[in-house]
């Protein structure tokens, strides 16, 4: 799903824990892919967000690195500017459990296949 004008693109990665079940939401921030003759360019902005399962709490990842970023100059102003308006369209779909959240219920129930593998008949 795109935000703030196709500049940032936000992705849904739900990593397994223990027992295979979700661990937590992962919202990267990056431009978006586009496709080159040798294959795909992609640019990472370096903050992501990570939400429990619950998504009742979550935490900025990287922060640090974004900041050193926009020191050296490799993330410009304008792009920036698409970053922050990124992250509160995030947090207002987080806040009202639409968009990529509007099916949280399903996906924390949701079970890896392979528990049914090591689990046996």
């Amino acid at each position: 799903m795109d935000a703030a004008g196709g500049m940032v693109q936000r992705a849904r990665f739900l990593r397994p824990r223990r027992r295979h079940r979700l661990r937590n939401w992962y919202v990267n921030f990056e431009h978006p892919a586009t496709r080159t003759e040798a294959g795909f360019d992609t640019f990472d902005l370096t903050v992501d967000l990570v939400i429990d399962p619950g998504l009742d709490r979550f935490a900025w990842k990287d922060e640090d690195e974004y900041a050193h970023l926009r020191r050296l100059g490799i993330v410009t102003d304008a792009e920036h500017r698409e970053v922050e308006l990124a992250r509160g369209q995030v947090l207002a779909m987080l806040a009202d459990r639409n968009g990529v959240f509007a099916d949280a219920e399903a996906w924390a129930a949701w079970r890896w296949p392979l528990e049914r593998c090591l689990s046996g008949p």
